[in-house]
Parts: C-alpha cells; structure tokens; sequence
C-alpha cells in the first residue's frame, strides 16, 4: 500500500524535546514532509539532534528555522510562545501555517497571534500525548498513534490550512478534533493539569514526611505511589508555564476538587462506608470507560508498546529543549 503524498514542503521544529523529535521521527518515517528543519535554545541540544538525524538541517537561530518552510510547529513551553512568535513572525513565508503542541491554547493564542504576519494561517494544537521523559532522545515516532490531537484555530482561521494540518496529524496517528481555546483549557484542566497538580503535591508531601525516611518512601512505593511520581517527574519548566497560563480554569478545577474532598474526608471520619463505596465504583466506570475507547489498556505503560524509553547519556544534561 502507497503512503499518501507529501504534505509539506519543508517543516520547521522550534524546540526538539520529547514532543518537537518525536514529531520529527514520525513526519519522517510518514513521508509528511519533504525536508525537516529543527532549532533548539541550547547548542547541546543541537548537536544532539544533528547527532541523532532528527532533521534534514539544523540551524541556530528560530528565524533561520523557519525561512521558507510551509509549515512552523512551536515545540517549546508555553510561557516562551510569544517571544517566539515575534521573533519568527517577520520571517514566516506568506501561506505558511504556524502551530504549536502547547496544552493551553487560551495563552498561546492571545501571546502568538498578534506577532504573525497576515497571509500566515495559525492554528493552535495540542497533541495530547508525551511521557515524564524529556530530551531530544526521549521522542519516538510512534507517540501520536491512537492519541488526540485538539486543534484550536481562533475565529476567521482559513478552513484549508485546518484541514491541512489535520491531515497532517492523522498521517502522524492521531485521532483530531477541534474546540475552541477557552473550552480547551476547562477540559484539560481536569484531565490532565489538576491530576499533575495533584501528583506533585503527594510526591512532595512524601518526601516531606519526618515520620517516614526517603528509604522507605522507595521501598515500599504501591503502584499508585508509583504511578504518581511518573507523573510527577514530567518537566517542571513546560508545568510551571501550564499552571501559570492555564490558573483560572485549574482554580476552578481545583475548587470543585477541594469540595470532593471534603465530602470523602466527612465520610471516613463518621465512617460512611456506603458513601465511599459507592463514591469508589463511580469512578472505577470512568475507568473502564476509558480503556473501552480505546484511550488506554489494562496493559502497564498506557497500553502502548514501543522502545525502551530508559535515558540513554546525553553529553545536553540539563538542556531539555
């Protein structure tokens, strides 16, 4: 079976962590574009990229990167997209679509948007999909496949450029669907920022525990403990830009949650065994709801089987993006 024709000409990574390179390995292994420039802050981090063949061209600067290419996808922290978008915008070629893979649109809209010439098509997106690893070694080509991508093109976006870059993740894996940026942010409040909020408070209030030694703490971790500090190792500068960017609806999120809360904590101090009970089997259906579409598996490690993803040593410590 022939694979569909070239989407793009030329694409341009701006940041080649764990998102920017496995984009770069599956628009390669896919035939998505003709040719794949990448850049990245940290010369290590170049180098890394030139090292391991990421990229047909890696230049230095985020304005070299996307001189004539027709398509620019922003790879970075949410919190530097607008830096960015200034920088680039007198460069983009005119026709150009400009996204990101940030996960919250509402920021990277009203940051992005006004430092991109007209002619240029923006479209936001957000592929929901990663792992706690991070690093231009950290990618792998099939990260998108059976995952969402959410476009969030702002008011007026041209329908061609939207379809394009649909296709484009489609032929990445991904399952696509469109919102708008507002209703975005609400959404993945819930499903992904107020989880890692919690995630890193419980792993910093182990730690922090006089009562039990670290030692302890690693021995003895359950899985839930576990799959907590998974979550938990995720890169702290791309989750101090969401939280930042994205506090209105995480505070909404977080208050509901607090309420929640309060109801179990009420429950186990005048133990109400029927109220957890039924509290616990509630929330045990959206699981298995999950895992019936197709979003997970009962399988470890999400259910999806790919390399082993156990850093490999990177003369760029430090330099993640």
């Amino acid at each position: 079976m022939s694979k569909p024709a070239t989407l793009f000409n030329r694409l341009a990574l701006i940041g080649a962590g764990l998102i920017g390179s496995s984009i770069a390995r599956a628009a390669r292994a896919q035939g998505a574009a003709r040719s794949i420039v990448a850049t990245a802050r940290s010369p290590q981090t170049r180098r890394r990229v030139a090292e391991l063949g990421l990229a047909d061209q890696v230049v230095e600067s985020n304005a070299a990167a996307v001189e004539g290419a027709d398509l620019v996808i922003v790879c970075v922290p949410v919190g530097a997209c607008g830096a960015i978008a200034e920088e680039i915008g007198p460069r983009v070629a005119p026709g150009a679509i400009v996204s990101d893979v940030g996960s919250v649109k509402g920021s990277v809209v009203r940051d992005m948007a006004p430092h991109l010439p007209k002619g240029t098509h923006f479209v936001p997106a957000h592929p929901v999909a990663g792992t706690e690893y991070s690093g231009p070694d950290a990618g792998f080509a099939e990260l998108f496949v059976n995952r969402w991508c959410i476009l969030t093109p702002p008011a007026g976006t041209d329908a061609k450029a939207v379809q394009k870059l649909t296709a484009f993740w489609q032929l990445l894996g991904a399952h696509v669907d469109t919102m708008a940026p507002d209703h975005h942010d609400l959404v993945l409040a819930i499903t992904s920022h107020l989880p890692h909020l919690i995630a890193y408070t419980i792993v910093g209030t182990a730690d922090e525990l006089q009562t039990v030694t670290r030692s302890e703490v690693l021995k003895f971790s359950a899985g839930g403990f576990r799959d907590f500090t998974r979550i938990a190792a995720s890169d702290p500068t791309m989750w101090r830009d969401v939280f930042l960017a994205n506090k209105d609806a995480v505070l909404e999120m977080l208050g509901r949650f607090n309420e929640d809360v309060s109801a179990l904590t009420k429950a186990i101090r005048k133990g109400d065994g029927e109220a957890l009970f039924d509290h616990f089997k509630r929330t045990r259906a959206i699981r298995k709801g999950i895992v019936d579409i197709g979003q997970d598996s009962p399988a470890p490690d999400f259910g999806r089987p790919h390399h082993d993803l156990t850093p490999l040593p990177k003369p760029y410590a430090g330099a993640d993006d």
